[in-house]
C-alpha cells in the first residue's frame, strides 16, 4: 500500500519548459479575468527613453489572448529576445573554442595553485564582479565568466554551485547598490529629477553590508560541501556528473601560446566594457567581440579553421536550453502586452500603495516593486515602465524620491537574481548546467535576508527623509 512518505518522495519539480510554459498559460487565462488597460507612452529627450505618463492610465476594450496567440507568443518570444539567444550561443561557442586550446585550463591551474586565491576565492571574486555590477551593471557578460569560476571552484575541491555563486551573487551585489550602475541607478534618478549618482554615501555602506553576508553565505557552504560533497545541493546534476577535474598538478605551466589566448579574452572583455561606457554598444557588439575572441584566440592556440568551426557548434550545442529558456521567458510578457494586462497589473499594484498609511507605505512600495520585477525583469525597461508612475506616488505619500529610487534597486536587483522570467539568470544557469530549482533551493536563505534586510534599509532611508546629497 502507497503511504504518503512515498507520495512524497515521487514528487517531482517540473521541468524548466514546463514551468516557463505554465507561467504563460496563466498570464493568457488572466487576460480574459484582468480588465485591459493602457497608459500613453511618450520620448523623453533627457532620458533618452519612452516613459509613461503616470496620470494617463484608461481602461480600453479586453483583447483576451486567443489560443493561437498562446502558440505563437512562444515564437514571438524567441524573436523578441533573439540578440540575447544569439548571444548566449556565441558565447557558449567561443568558449569551447578557447578551451580547446588548453590555456583556459593551465590558467584556471595556474590561479588554483596561488595560496591566496586557494584562500580567498569566494571574497576576491564577490569584490572583483561586485565593483562590476556596481560600476556597469554587469549583467549579460556574466556567462563569460562562469565556466572559468566553476573551473576553479572545482580544482579548490568545491561544488559547481560555488564558482557560480562566487561569480554571480557576487556582480548581484553590485548591482543591488549600484553607487555608480548607470543601467539602474542611473535612469532611475534621471526620470525621478534626481542628480545622477546622488545619495551615494548610502549605497556604498549597503554594497558593504551585502558584500560581507552574501560572502558569508557562500563560504558557510563551501566550507560545508568540501568537508562532505554528498552535501552538495547539485550533487546528482550534469554540473557535478559531468564535471572533469583539474588535476592541477599535472598540468604543464603556461606557454606564451597560453598567455596570448588569455590575453584575448581579457583584452576583448576590457574593450566590451570601454565600448559599453564610451561608444554606446550593447548586445549585438557584444556578441561580435565574443565572435572575435573565439576567432582569434583559437588561432593563436593553434586550433585549424575546421576544428574552430566545430568546437563552435559544439559550444552553441551545450546551451540550447539556456538559449531556449530566454525564449519561454519573453513569451510571459509577449502574453501580457497582446491581452494589454501589463499596464493594468502595474496600476492595480501601484495603487496599493496611495491607500497604506503614511508610516508603511515605503514598504507597500517595495512589495509591488518586487512584484513588478517578476514581469518586467528588465532594468531599464522596468525603470521606465514604473519610475514615472512611482514618483508621483512617492511624493503623495511623503517618500522621498531618493528613497523611491532606492526601493526600485531593491526589488529590480534582488528578484534577478531568483526569478524564471529573467534571461540573464537562465543563460547563466545553463552554462553552469544547474537546473532552475536547485538554484532556487540553494539561492532562498540568502535572497530571503537580502529581503528583509532591504526593507530594514527603506525603514531607514525613510526616517531620515534620505535625499539628493
Amino acid at each position: 500500500m502507497e503511504t504518503l512518505n512515498d507520495k512524497k518522495k515521487g514528487f517531482k519539480v517540473p521541468h524548466t519548459f514546463v514551468l516557463l510554459a505554465l507561467f504563460v498559460m496563466v498570464m493568457a487565462i488572466l487576460t480574459y479575468v484582468i480588465p485591459a488597460g493602457s497608459y500613453e507612452r511618450f520620448y523623453d529627450e533627457a532620458t533618452g527613453r519612452e516613459l509613461v505618463n503616470p496620470d494617463s492610465f484608461t481602461t480600453v476594450e479586453r483583447t483576451p489572448v486567443t489560443f493561437i496567440q498562446f502558440l505563437t507568443s512562444f515564437t514571438l518570444g524567441m524573436q523578441g529576445v533573439a540578440d540575447v539567444i544569439f548571444c548566449v550561443f556565441v558565447t557558449g561557442g567561443m568558449m569551447e573554442i578557447l578551451n580547446a586550446t588548453g590555456a583556459i585550463d593551465r590558467g584556471v591551474a595556474s590561479l588554483a595553485n596561488s595560496k591566496f586565491i586557494a584562500k580567498a576565492f569566494v571574497p576576491v571574486f564577490c569584490f572583483v564582479f561586485g565593483m562590476g555590477g556596481a560600476t556597469y551593471g554587469m549583467s549579460d557578460e556574466l556567462v563569460v565568466f562562469v565556466p572559468i569560476g566553476i573551473a576553479i571552484a572545482h580544482a579548490l575541491g568545491y561544488d559547481a554551485l560555488v564558482g557560480l555563486a562566487a561569480t554571480v551573487l557576487g556582480a548581484a551585489v553590485g548591482f543591488n547598490a549600484g553607487f555608480l550602475n548607470p543601467f539602474s541607478t542611473g535612469i532611475a534618478q534621471a526620470i525621478s529629477g534626481l542628480p545622477m549618482y546622488s545619495g551615494i554615501w548610502l549605497r556604498l555602506v549597503i554594497f558593504a553590508v551585502y558584500y560581507v553576508i552574501t560572502v558569508w553565505f557562500i563560504v558557510r557552504y563551501a566550507k560545508k560541501v568540501k568537508k562532505d560533497p554528498s552535501k552538495s545541493i547539485v550533487k546528482d546534476c550534469k554540473c557535478e556528473t559531468e564535471r572533469q577535474d583539474l588535476d592541477v598538478s599535472a598540468l604543464d605551466k603556461m606557454t606564451g601560446r597560453d598567455k596570448g589566448v588569455l590575453l584575448v579574452f581579457v583584452g576583448g572583455i576590457l574593450l566590451m566594457v570601454y565600448g559599453l561606457f564610451v561608444w554606446g554598444w550593447y548586445i549585438d557588439e557584444m556578441t561580435g567581440v565574443f565572435l572575435a575572441m573565439g576567432v582569434i584566440g583559437g588561432l593563436i592556440g593553434k586550433l585549424n579553421l575546421d576544428t574552430i568551426a566545430e568546437k563552435f557548434v559544439d559550444g552553441c550545442a551545450g546551451l540550447t536550453f539556456g538559449a531556449l529558456s530566454t525564449g519561454f521567458a519573453k513569451a510571459i510578457v509577449i502574453v501580457m502586452e497582446d491581452g494589454q494586462i501589463l499596464d493594468t497589473i502595474i496600476h492595480g499594484l501601484s495603487s496599493v500603495v496611495l491607500v497604506l498609511p503614511e508610516a508603511i507605505a515605503v514598504l507597500g512600495m517595495y512589495v509591488v516593486q518586487i512584484l513588478i520585477s517578476i514581469v518586467i525583469p528588465s532594468s531599464t525597461g522596468q525603470a521606465a515602465t514604473v519610475m514615472p508612475i512611482v514618483t508621483p506616488i512617492a511624493d503623495i505619500v511623503g517618500i522621498t524620491r531618493q528613497t523611491a529610487v532606492l526601493c526600485f534597486q531593491f526589488a529590480d536587483g534582488f528578484s534577478n537574481s531568483i526569478i524564471p522570467t529573467s534571461s540573464v539568470t537562465l543563460s547563466y544557469l545553463a552554462v553552469a548546467k544547474i537546473p532552475f530549482e536547485k538554484w532556487v533551493k540553494f539561492l532562498w536563505p540568502l535572497f530571503t535576508i537580502w529581503v528583509v534586510l532591504g526593507a530594514v534599509f527603506l525603514v531607514f532611508a525613510n526616517a531620515i527623509n534620505y535625499g539628493p546629497f
